[in-house]
């Protein structure tokens, strides 16, 4: 469990009303004049900090909201970047300050990566870091005039051949709509798991998702767009992050055996961390913010063999957080 602490107000984790100003931010604005986005994946000089003064920067890397501390052993393992992430057998912490807003841009821009050592650690993080957000750039607003939503693609990498041990691997970007003139544009269309979204086309992918099918070193799942599990708009912040993905999860294990591959993410973290979660014997439910928050706050009482009910296991990962609507 999390180290206790009492959680901000409602309105810290609500996207729309999160504080800006005097933030640590990971932005990329990869946007030239003409509108265009560049192809190349941003240097390390495009990476942009904003550091209040040198005492928070000092701090950074164990607070991620007022109030709110961050047990180092969380950080172990973790990158945040638009650059490929490196794997490493030996848990190293994270070097770079913990963002406060991170700004995706629309068009040609490799994915953003969230690399953590495990499904569950990664879902704990993200959880811990209430005042880190996801938002569009600028250019990226001024460019579309819909609501732009996050498409996200979840990745399971073996360190080594020979190890036993798996990565977890978040692939982010602003979803970009198909053109119609595209030759088999009903394979980015159809939302299916096994398929990279067609925003992730535009710039040269990361090696790890240029095979992006399974093999015995790599396990990959898009995330779809149901009836009940919408694609989340931007800004959305990371405790909201968290609970999608818990969702996805969720609607994954109800999900019947078929053709649309909507099994496979559960069958991933079953398969890759066995020892992490057990699939729930609870009745079948719609899988929305409101149901998912039903199990967050306690109602069930279906018991695992592990002694833990479905909601105590998932209050474990989201703890602390407060619920808001992620789409």
């Amino acid at each position: 469990m999390l180290a206790s602490s009492s959680p901000p107000p409602p309105s810290s984790y609500n996207p729309q009303r999160q504080e800006t100003s005097s933030t640590l931010g990971l932005g990329l604005e990869r946007v030239p004049s003409n509108g265009s986005l560049a192809s190349s994946a941003p240097s390390t000089t495009a990476i942009g900090r904003t550091v209040p003064s040198a005492s928070a920067a000092a701090s950074a890397p164990q607070v991620g909201n007022v109030g709110h501390y961050i047990d180092p052993d969380l950080l172990m393992g973790i990158s945040i970047d638009f650059r490929p992430p490196v794997l490493q057998a030996q848990l190293k912490p994270m070097t770079d300050p913990i963002p406060n807003i991170i700004t995706l841009p629309y068009g040609r821009c490799p994915p953003l990566h969230i690399q953590a050592p495990s499904w569950k650690h990664l879902l704990k993080l993200l959880a811990r870091m209430g005042n880190t957000k996801f938002e569009p750039t600028v250019k990226a607003l001024s460019i579309t005039k819909t609501e732009l939503k996050l498409r996200t693609v979840i990745q399971f990498v073996r360190i080594h051949p020979a190890s036993e041990d798996w990565r977890t691997i978040l692939w982010f970007t602003i979803d970009h709509p198909v053109p119609p003139s595209l030759p088999n544009a009903q394979k980015y269309t159809n939302s299916h798991p096994n398929t990279l979204p067609w925003s992730y086309t535009l710039a040269d992918l990361p090696m790890l998702l240029r095979n992006a099918a399974d093999a015995p070193m790599s396990r990959t799942y898009t995330i779809p767009s149901t009836e009940s599990l919408p694609y989340p708009t931007l800004p959305i912040n990371f405790p909201n992050l968290a609970l999608y993905l818990q969702a996805a999860l969720d609607f994954s294990r109800q999900a019947k055996e078929d053709n649309t591959g909507y099994r496979k993410l559960a069958k991933m973290v079953q398969t890759c961390y066995p020892n992490t979660e057990e699939p729930s014997n609870e009745p079948r439910e719609k899988t929305t913010v409101g149901g998912m928050f039903k199990r967050v706050i306690g109602r069930g009482n279906n018991k695992k063999k592990t002694g833990k009910t479905n909601n105590e296991e998932t209050y474990e990962y989201i703890t602390p957080f407060v619920p808001d609507e992620w789409g």
